[in-house]
């Protein structure tokens, strides 16, 4: 009988350094893949602040532009030089950002005959006296739409005779039955026109047959601060009214349909915007170049007759306006390796206009963006009168 025999045979495991070389380019494989993962997340996380940065920036650039456009617009060119007002260096810091007023009948259209002007002597208390059936006709809820606003008053019969006036609560009378009237107290709205609440000082029965209409104001400025104390000059600057308090903010300014003051936050992680000026300024057919805004061209409310006139010239003059919007992201960028080159700013503050530039890169990215507008009201005949 034959027997078999079986011989088990044993195969040989890995050895102790094998096992390490096999750890050690697993470890580099899941390394590897890590660094990669983590790069490509730093790429998409910049990518995601600059495209969002990108909309802060075209987001203020579309309602400054076209506001300052539109300064103006349903007013007539004899108030021209009280279209816009401008400051240069308006916020601290060495971005020394500017801001902008504009006023125009922007949204509400009104057109109010006045039969007769009573009082307002030196800027004191007025009572304006309209001709029948003007409330019930305009489309406006009487009197709630018309208090708590600024009023702009045009002469028909006197030529340069025009005021800004300021209707309080309780201020428009004869909305159902009864003499149609309103009754302007002296004093200030929270947020005054440009060239401030005036009366150009014509007698009283030059606003007899004239036009109320609404002086809509808004105020284009930048908070870089976030501290409401740096900003003297803008009122009730509180979350209440809108203010956030964070710094590189764009607020729009202006009178709300409640009658107080409110401030819009149009765009964040602006680091600075500046306003430039051209105009034929010495009325020989030629623009003279962009220049920045000068102190001197500011109508002040204690100005008299001739420095109004004159300011105003000056200021009706301005057909275009040069804007910029620099706009910095919040954080620094993560997937950039190495150092920029110096004479590029993609990571630093250029100068712009005059406000000075960095010295140094901080590695936050920049977008600018740089846009002239033409004012339409200055620069084209709206009204047919053959004077532009």
């Amino acid at each position: 009988m034959n027997r078999h025999y079986f011989r088990l045979s044993w195969r040989k495991g890995f050895t102790l350094a094998e096992l390490l070389v096999a750890s050690v380019v697993m470890l580099v494989v899941v390394l590897g893949t890590l660094a990669i993962y983590i790069r490509s997340h730093r790429i998409a996380v910049d990518q995601q602040r600059i495209a969002e940065l990108q909309h802060d920036v075209r987001t203020a650039m579309f309602f400054v532009s076209r506001d300052v456009r539109s300064a103006g617009v349903g007013l007539i060119p004899e108030v021209s030089g009280y279209f816009l007002e401008g400051y240069d260096s308006f916020s601290p810091g060495d971005e020394a950002a500017d801001s902008i007023k504009v006023m125009g009948n922007f949204d509400n259209p009104l057109a109010l005959r006045i039969r007769q002007y009573q009082g307002g002597h030196g800027g004191g208390a007025a009572t304006a006296f309209l001709y029948d059936w003007e409330l019930q006709n305009a489309p406006y809820e009487c009197p709630d739409f018309y208090e708590n606003r600024v009023v702009l008053i045009l002469f028909t019969t006197c030529p340069g005779c025009f005021a800004f006036r300021y209707l309080s609560h309780n201020s428009v009378h004869g909305c159902d039955e009864g003499a149609e009237h309103v009754n302007m107290q002296p004093g200030q709205s929270e947020l005054n026109p440009p060239g401030g609440l005036v009366d150009t000082g014509c007698g009283a029965d030059c606003w007899d047959d004239a036009i109320m209409t609404f002086g809509q104001i808004k105020q284009y400025w930048l908070d870089t601060t976030g501290s409401p104390g740096d900003y003297p000059s803008i009122s009730s600057l509180d979350a209440e009214h809108g203010y956030l308090g964070i710094p590189n903010t764009l607020y729009l300014t202006t009178i709300g349909e409640q009658g107080g003051i409110v401030h819009y936050a149009l765009a964040q992680n602006i680091e600075s915007i500046q306003f430039q000026y051209n105009g034929d300024f010495d009325n020989n057919g030629l623009l003279d170049g962009f220049t920045d805004w000068i102190d001197s061209w500011t109508i002040q409310p204690g100005d008299d007759d001739a420095a109004r006139q004159s300011k105003s010239q000056i200021i009706s003059s301005i057909s275009q306006v040069r804007i910029w919007v620099l706009g910095r992201t919040a954080e620094k960028m993560t997937s950039v390796s190495g150092s920029p080159p110096n004479n590029i700013y993609l990571y630093r503050r250029p100068p712009i206009a005059n406000s000075p530039g960095a010295s140094s890169d901080d590695m936050r990215r920049r977008v600018l963006l740089d846009s002239t507008v033409t004012i339409r009201n200055l620069a084209l005949n709206l009204y047919n009168l053959g004077t532009r």
